[in-house]
């Protein structure tokens, strides 16, 4: 049986939620929180949260680009774990809630060259829109992909940290959760069988254990 794992990008791949270092470098750590607040009490969507988070950015594409290129740092072992999965005949995927357009720069500096499914905003500098990959209330549906790959036959494996991770990850066979990140608070509360990881290195040993 093939082999189709899904990565989640901010804060997962990445050392810190890319998309938050945006937010909160322009409109605050307060208003920021404020946000947070309203959408772990359930007021608000993952998709509201989103619209309403990149409407307070004001920056232009290559400002939003080389901010992030200072503040957040791709886990080197990526480029790595990619490489022993496609040698083992594994497809990799990168599924996120972000900004496809800020995403893939960032994927291709660090060598990776793997499928990204995303969502992206107009870069307007009196406030981003977003455009949602989808309809659903998450902004982007990752477990209705985990779910395609299973019904085309493929095991599945979910690699996240966040809450736009939780749906994606009860949806696959394998999950993999950053350490001390709300994914594994999720799945330990739950009694969700997940594997904590620090690095990439890490999940491919557990997949791929050496002889």
């Amino acid at each position: 049986m093939s082999l189709t794992i899904f990565v989640d990008y901010d804060g997962t791949i990445t050392d810190v939620d890319t998309f938050d270092v945006l937010v909160r470098s322009v409109a605050g750590d307060a208003t920021w929180h404020e946000l947070e607040r309203e959408l772990r009490a359930g007021r608000i969507t993952l998709r509201e949260a989103l619209a309403r988070e990149a409407a307070l950015v004001r920056l232009s594409r290559p400002e939003a680009l080389a901010l992030l290129e200072s503040r957040a740092r791709i886990d080197p072992t990526f480029a790595g774990f990619v490489r022993v999965a496609h040698e083992h005949g594994a497809w990799v995927g990168v599924v996120s809630a972000g900004i496809r357009s800020i995403i893939g720069p960032a994927l291709e500096r660090a060598g990776v060259d793997v499928p990204l499914f995303a969502n992206d905003v107009d870069f307007d500098t009196a406030g981003w829109r977003m455009t949602f990959i989808d309809d659903s209330v998450l902004g982007h549906d990752k477990a209705a992909r985990v779910h395609a790959a299973a019904a085309a036959g493929a095991r599945t494996v979910y690699v996240g940290d966040g809450i736009s991770d939780f749906e994606g990850a009860l949806a696959a066979d394998v999950r993999f959760a950053k350490k001390n990140r709300a994914l594994e608070q999720f799945c330990r509360e739950r009694g969700i069988e997940c594997t904590p990881f620090s690095s990439f290195d890490e999940i491919a040993a557990a997949l791929w254990p050496p002889c």
